[in-house]
Parts: structure tokens; C-alpha cells; sequence
């Protein structure tokens, strides 16, 4: 199989690592949003169709670290701000501690913490994924509507974010059984020793605490806690989904992080 790799805009490399759906096509927006500063590439997350890369069980997170390696020889780019969405953060911890010589900086957004524990109700969604997952599904209008409600106040807005959201779905449709997989891969992780090898420029982006409801932001803040040198920064009216209600909002946040070295320097 060879690797499906999308490349877009131009100037200094991001790799966008996508979330637990494990498709880049729910970020879109962001994607075209980054790519007014920076050369993005992105992909799908191994075993999706869409990724081209098999999925190997005795590799578990390891798959997505090489895949995100294979894409900067790919692309030939030797250094890159590795950037991770949700699960693609955790992805993006452990490649900035196994390869410091390809991280030029290192961005999470809405990561679940460096010891992350499914609640009881999401290991049963996890265990028996095809049975459970539209269920899980069903619950995203609750789960986030006043996050919706807080970032897009007018209810045309939310309206047109949830038919950009439906379409994301008709076409990427998501694996229940490979969500299932890599919520159970991280709930057995402990990243604190790997975060404390990073050295690495880090930026950690959470939504608001009292609007994320899939992610505890207390969580996601222990990076900037483990992480020498970590900064911390809030999207607010967001919760989980910052990266895609507000991408302009979380591209000017990455873009000045990732220029403010270059400007000190100069």
C-alpha cells in the first residue's frame, strides 16, 4: 500500500495529526486556515482505507509515530512543528520525545493528559465498539451543545458548522471499531516520563474547562506542567472542538508561537 499524504500552502512544515476519527477530513477548515502560514501535511490515521498505511496490533500508538516519521521523508521535509488534535496529540508526544531532531515545535490542542482513563461508560463503548459507537454518536448534540452554543451564538451559524459536520461524515466516514482500538491504546499509556524528555518549544491549547466534555482541561494542562518551557493557551467559547469551530482563532495562536523564537532571534 503507499502512504496517502495531502500537502497544502507553503512556508514552514506542520504535520496535522488528526483526532480519535482518525480522519484529516473533519479538520479541513483548519487545514486550509493553517495553510495560510504554514506548508501543512496531513493524513489519515493507520488502518483507515483513506491512510494507506495497515495498522500493526503489536505496534499499538507506535504505528501513528512512524506514519507521522514516513510522512516528513515523504514530503522530504528533515524538521517540522508537529502538531496533534485530541488523540493526535498524544500521537505528537511521543514522536517529540523519540525524535527531537525532526520536532522544530511541538503543538497540542485538547489532549487528553499524559495519564488519561476512559470514564466507565466510554470502556464499554470501547470493548464492543459496533454495538455501542451510534450510541456514542447520538450523544454529540448533547455533549456539545453549549459549546456550540458558545462559540457560534447565532443559530445559523451552529446550523451551517452541523451540515459542514454532516457532510465531513458522508464523506470520511468514521471506523467505530478503530475508535474503539485507539481510545482503548491510550487509556493504558503513561506519557509523564516521555513528556519530561521533550525539550522542545511546546504549546498546549485547551478549550475553556466548564465547555469541554470529552477531555477534562485539567487534564491537557498537566503538558504545560511536565513539559520544560511549556506554554499554555485558552481558545475561548471553546471546548473540545476549538481547532475546528474557531480555526482562524487557533492558527493565529500556532502562528505567533511559532514566529515569536524567529522575531526574538532577529
Amino acid at each position: 500500500m503507499t502512504p496517502r499524504i495531502i500537502s497544502k500552502g507553503s512556508g514552514t512544515p506542520l504535520i496535522l495529526i488528526p483526532g480519535l476519527q482518525g480522519r484529516w477530513e473533519y479538520m479541513r477548515e483548519t487545514v486550509e486556515t493553517l495553510a495560510r502560514s504554514f506548508r501543512v501535511v496531513t493524513f489519515a490515521l493507520a488502518g483507515e482505507r483513506a491512510s494507506g498505511v495497515p495498522f500493526d496490533a503489536a505496534l499499538g500508538l507506535d504505528n501513528y509515530v512512524t506514519q507521522v516519521k514516513r510522512a516528513l521523508d515523504q514530503t522530504r521535509i528533515e524538521r517540522a512543528v508537529i502538531c496533534g488534535v485530541s488523540f493526535g496529540g498524544v500521537v505528537a508526544v511521543r514522536f517529540a520525545a523519540a525524535h527531537p531532531e525532526r520536532t522544530a515545535a511541538l503543538v497540542l490542542a485538547s489532549t487528553p493528559g499524559p495519564v488519561w482513563h476512559l470514564r466507565p461508560k466510554h470502556r464499554l463503548y470501547a470493548r464492543a465498539p459496533w454495538i455501542f459507537g451510534p450510541l456514542f454518536v447520538a450523544e454529540a448534540p448533547l455533549r456539545f451543545r453549549a459549546e456550540l452554543a458558545a462559540a457560534f451564538p447565532e443559530r445559523g451559524a451552529r446550523i451551517r458548522f452541523g451540515l459542514k459536520a454532516l457532510g465531513a461524515f458522508v464523506r470520511a466516514p468514521v471506523s467505530f471499531g478503530r475508535m474503539g482500538q485507539r481510545a482503548r491504546i491510550i487509556s493504558t499509556l503513561d506519557l509523564a516520563d516521555e513528556c519530561r524528555r521533550i525539550t522542545t518549544p511546546t504549546l498546549v491549547v485547551t478549550g475553556e474547562a466548564g465547555l469541554d466534555h470529552v477531555v477534562p482541561v485539567e487534564g491537557s494542562s498537566e503538558y504545560v506542567r511536565l513539559i520544560a518551557g511549556a506554554r499554555g493557551a485558552v481558545l475561548e467559547r471553546t471546548g473540545h472542538q476549538g481547532v475546528l469551530t474557531r480555526p482562524d482563532v487557533f492558527a493565529a495562536l500556532v502562528r505567533d508561537f511559532v514566529e515569536r523564537p524567529r522575531d526574538a532571534a532577529a
